[in-house]
C-alpha cells in the first residue's frame, strides 16, 4: 500500500505513518509536566504538620480534615478537602520512609524454571458418593511454573481412584 492509502485507512497524518514504517517499535509516550495547582503554595506546611506528627503520641496526631481546617483558618487557604486528602495520602508514607521510620518497600519476583519445581499435599476429604457420604485421601499437585494443577481422591479402604483426574 502507498503512504497515502495507510492515511486514509487508518486516519492518521503522513508523519505517523513514517514514524511506523521507519521503526516497528513506537515512540514512548512522553510525559506531560505537572499542572500547578492551588495546594502548590500548602505542601510545604501540610509536610511540616505531618513531620511533627511522627514524634506526637497517636491521639495527638492531625487528621487530614484538621489539617483542611488550620490551612484555611491559619494560612486562608482556598483548597479543597479532597485536594488536601489525595495530597497528605500520597506523601504520609513518602515521610515515614524519608524519617526512617517505615521500611522502603520492596518486591522481588518470583521465577519458577519449567519443570523444576512443584508442589504436593495430601489430605483427607469427605465427597457424597453415590448419595453416601465417603472419607478419601485427596493428592493435590500443582506445578510452580505453569500453575497447572491436578487433585486425585482415593478410597481409603480400597486405593482406588474415582476420578482419573479432577481438576480444580
Amino acid at each position: 500500500m502507498s503512504m497515502r492509502e495507510l492515511e486514509r485507512k487508518h486516519g492518521v497524518t503522513w508523519r505517523t505513518v513514517r514514524k511506523a514504517l521507519d521503526s516497528s517499535w513506537p515512540e514512548p509516550r512522553k510525559k506531560l509536566p505537572l499542572r500547578a495547582t492551588g495546594l502548590d503554595r500548602y505542601k510545604p506546611v501540610i509536610d511540616e504538620i505531618l513531620r511533627a506528627d511522627l514524634d506526637a503520641p497517636r491521639e495527638q496526631r492531625h487528621t487530614v480534615t484538621r489539617m483542611f481546617h488550620r490551612l484555611v483558618e491559619e494560612h486562608g487557604a482556598d483548597v479543597s478537602y479532597g485536594m488536601v486528602r489525595y495530597y497528605v495520602a500520597a506523601r504520609k508514607p513518602e515521610i515515614l520512609v524519608e524519617s526512617g521510620k517505615a521500611p522502603l518497600e520492596a518486591f522481588v519476583p518470583q521465577t519458577h524454571q519449567p519443570g523444576h519445581e512443584a508442589e504436593v499435599d495430601f489430605g483427607d476429604v469427605t465427597i457424597r458418593l453415590a448419595g453416601e457420604l465417603v472419607t478419601c485421601y485427596l493428592f493435590s499437585f500443582r506445578l510452580s511454573y505453569s500453575g497447572k494443577a491436578v487433585h486425585r481422591p482415593v478410597d481409603r479402604t480400597i486405593g482406588v481412584s474415582y476420578v482419573s483426574a479432577w481438576r480444580g
